[in-house]
């Protein structure tokens, strides 16, 4: 590098920089979890060091002024009126089960908790179409994660098969006969009783000719990978309600989960001074004649260091977290990264970039969310640690999380276990008066559909509209709450029948649903 001036300002200046660039050259080999492709969990150490100014001063100034009328919050609080949709999953028609087959079909699950949830629906949908005998499906261990827990430890297999007892066999474990057909088994080597090549979203019809056959010759098959293979449309209604059945009602997670979750839904739902573990008792606490007495929202507040560097926007941590997040994206995508080819005003303008935890507080606040809101943050680990969600707390100081509400005893059978910490947030989010994502994923699409098949609100965020609000940094906070309020008047759980091609696990009607 050649540095023109050589003045002893200049070098002053200059060694800074030049301590900087080494020590980038360093780090990585003294801590090579924060620079590992993998190490997902981690925050940027450049991020943690540049902790991120607003992005929004303007708005967050404003935010944190503003008063709200009892009659917003009435309505905001308000739970959705009937819209001629009933649940009835449950009780819908379904081909009774014929004698016990003597067929059994394996599935090998991947992805997270919510992608395993509807590889369960769509493999007792798959065991049906065959008329075979189910085995309660295989979970695979995560590579980031490294969570082993089995069906068994997330949820309740003797509900589960006793649910769905008059439409598929489903047994806990394969017969001795069939005793080594074991993942490891197939981990080894190329075997005849191996599915791998089921396409996504297959058809009924692939499956009556391309596994029902294997499974005469053998006994068995098993289907590996198996997440998103069984199509949405054109399928018999009976299957499509099985489906519905499975998720809705067969799928109960274990007794300590639904118990460590009831405990922190009374908490969140008793006034924030009896809350000992709460960190915000400082604050004055409005009367529970307010609307939102007792009430609680969820955020799952999707801002990770994978989303955030495939996403490839600008989140307000300078030179250097853009080198990171560069860097990391090379490593772990070799640069075939769409986002990337973009301007963060382009990507923002599309509503292609994830809320930061600032955005999605200042959407919480025009919404007419207030800093007496109980707010519960459903999430793991948040890109940029606690300097990311500074501004988010400052908008809602009673923000709990799983750590903030429970004793460590309490939270013993779920620490270190990533699908069981998403199944506390999942039971969580399900009893909450108000779900909201800060970017779709699974889990937003999940709840989604969840919720709507209980009639329960969910605000869908307006990615288009809030990236072209938030492009604007002269826009007044009057200006900006009318723009939020009116994108947002038809994306509080109002209820969207399933187009083609759409998951039936996130559109619930009219699959899942009757005419009320």
């Amino acid at each position: 590098m050649n540095y023109v001036q050589q003045t002893p300002t200049s070098r002053r200046i200059a060694w800074p920089f030049q301590i900087g660039g080494l020590l980038m050259l360093i780090l990585p080999n003294l801590f090579p979890s924060l620079f590992s492709p993998l190490a997902r969990s981690y925050p940027s150490l450049f991020s943690e060091w540049n902790a991120p100014r607003p992005m929004h001063s303007h708005l967050l100034n404003r935010a944190l002024q503003q008063q709200t009328s009892n009659a917003q919050e009435a309505d905001l609080w308000s739970p959705l009126p009937n819209q001629g949709w009933e649940a009835c999953a449950d009780n819908q028609d379904t081909q009774s089960l014929r004698t016990k087959s003597q067929l059994y079909i394996q599935v090998f699950l991947d992805g997270g908790l919510n992608q395993q949830r509807m590889g369960i629906c769509d493999a007792v949908a798959v065991a049906k179409i065959l008329n075979a005998t189910l085995v309660i499906p295989y979970l695979e261990v995560n590579p980031v994660w490294q969570d082993t827990s089995s069906f068994a430890d997330i949820f309740d297999v003797d509900h589960f098969i006793s649910v769905l007892s008059g439409d598929v066999t489903i047994v806990k474990e394969l017969p001795s006969d069939y005793s080594w057909s074991t993942r490891e088994f197939y981990a080894t080597g190329i075997r005849n009783t191996r599915i791998k090549t089921a396409p996504v979203h297959a058809s009924a019809t692939w499956y009556l000719e391309n596994v029902l056959p294997v499974m005469q010759s053998y006994g068995i098959a098993a289907i590996a990978p198996f997440s998103h293979r069984l199509a949405f449309d054109n399928l018999p209604s009976d299957i499509q309600h099985l489906r519905c059945k499975v998720n809705f009602h067969a799928l109960v997670f274990v007794p300590h989960v639904r118990t460590l979750g009831d405990a922190l839904v009374s908490r969140l739902r008793s006034p924030p001074s009896l809350n000992s573990a709460s960190s915000a008792t400082h604050f004055h606490h409005r009367g529970n004649d307010r609307a939102g007495a007792g009430k609680y929202v969820v955020l799952h507040l999707r801002f990770d260091k994978d989303m955030a560097a495939h996403s490839a926007c600008d989140f307000g941590g300078g030179k250097a977290e853009k080198l990171a997040l560069a860097k990391y994206r090379q490593v772990l995508w070799q640069g075939r990264v769409l986002n990337s080819q973009f301007t963060d005003e382009e990507l923002r303008g599309q509503g292609r970039c994830p809320l930061t935890p600032e955005e999605i507080g200042l959407l919480l606040a025009a919404l007419g969310f207030n800093n007496s809101t109980r707010l519960y943050l459903a999430s793991h680990k948040v890109y940029g640690g606690e300097a990311r969600i500074s501004a988010l707390r400052q908008l809602f100081p009673f923000m709990e999380d799983k750590k903030s509400l429970a004793s460590s005893h309490e939270l013993s059978e779920v620490e270190g276990k990533a699908s069981l910490l998403a199944a506390v947030d999942y039971y969580v989010s399900m009893q909450s008066n108000i779900f909201i994502s800060a970017s779709p994923g699974n889990m937003h699409n999940a709840l989604l559909g969840h919720r709507a098949y209980k009639n329960l609100k969910t605000i869908r965020p307006n990615m288009t509209l809030l990236g072209k609000l938030f492009l604007n940094k002269t826009m007044e906070w009057s200006e900006f709450q009318l723009a939020v309020q009116q994108g947002h008047k038809n994306r509080q759980g109002q209820m969207r029948i399933r187009k083609e091609k759409q998951s039936i696990y996130t559109y619930p009607a009219p699959d899942c649903m009757c005419k009320a």
